[in-house]
């Protein structure tokens, strides 16, 4: 990986710290993304030090703030002349309905609209920095609870029935939608797109949430598995030739695996697409206005 660049966001504990100790210790150029700048410069310090790997740096964004996204782009292309491999790992869960600076629900603006727009504004470079032979990657880090996800155009925002599983749950089926609707667009350039489920990670995610989310995640804590553990699949989508030119598949534990029948609609992704660059003002936005209050 000696010469690649590698940009992680949520990368200061977790998963996301273990993804980039993990590129920095094959020789990767590390770019951690960290909202907390003391956090962030701590966990920089301690993969450097793990690894002996001199070539990591750090990028300050806060996720839910579309101007921060922008911010971050904007910064990233100012430092770095390419990259090789996006990994959108942060992500977010309350317990309580909250709103983003921008005015929208802060697990859906985190977890998939950050994301969205954040490999949206560094296609350009991506594809740029890839070959025929050696493409550049993106990877969406979404989760099995896709699976009890839900789609509802008419309330994406959760405004009417929140509940922190309905938030997370829609947010991670967003991950797989988007996924799938961008792999569609990437056909025949150089750059490729996959997602995945960690696994079920010892982390403090939801440690003090107190819903019944909250709850059963404490109580899964004796089988769940360790950051290092929930970060192969990442790396390994990332780095691996086995994955090479392989576009628009879900992963668990390095294997390609079925996701949920609803992340399979071509219109619910198209539609999806098109709200959420509506969403984060991305030129050539357009929506569907009779198909909006649809549930899917």
């Amino acid at each position: 990986m000696t010469g690649r660049v590698c940009l992680v966001t949520g990368a200061n504990s977790g998963v996301g710290k273990a993804t980039a100790a993990g590129l920095a210790k094959i020789g990767a150029t590390v770019v951690m993304v960290c909202r907390d700048k003391k956090r962030g410069e701590a966990a920089l310090t301690e993969i450097q030090t793990r690894t002996g790997n001199g070539k990591i740096d750090l990028l300050l964004a806060d996720l839910s703030s579309q101007d921060s996204v922008r911010r971050l782009a904007r910064d990233f292309k100012e430092k770095f002349d390419r990259l090789d491999a996006l990994i959108n790992n942060a992500g977010v869960t309350v317990s309580k309905r909250k709103e983003s600076g921008d005015g929208l629900e802060l697990t859906f603006a985190v977890n998939h609209l950050g994301a969205f727009l954040l490999t949206n504004l560094l296609l350009d470079q991506l594809e740029a920095s890839g070959t025929p032979e050696r493409k550049s990657r993106i990877i969406m880090v979404s989760s099995e609870a896709q699976r009890a996800g839900v789609i509802n155009f008419g309330d994406l925002q959760l405004q009417n029935n929140y509940s922190e599983l309905r938030a997370y749950a829609q947010s991670k089926l967003a991950n797989v939608l988007f996924t799938y609707e961008l792999a569609r667009r990437l056909e025949g350039k150089n750059v490729t797109v996959n997602t995945l489920h960690p696994g079920l990670v010892r982390t403090r995610f939801a440690g003090d949430s107190l819903s019944v989310f909250g709850i059963l995640f404490k109580l899964s804590w004796p089988i769940q598995i360790s950051p290092e553990k929930g970060a192969r699949t990442s790396i390994y989508l990332a780095t691996s030739p086995e994955v090479e030119g392989v576009n628009g598949k879900y992963f668990i534990k390095q294997k390609p695996r079925k996701s949920a029948p609803l992340s399979y609609s071509d219109p619910t992704a198209e539609l999806l697409w098109n709200e959420s660059a509506r969403l984060t003002n991305l030129e050539g936005a357009t929506i569907d206005h009779q198909k909006i209050n649809q549930k899917v």
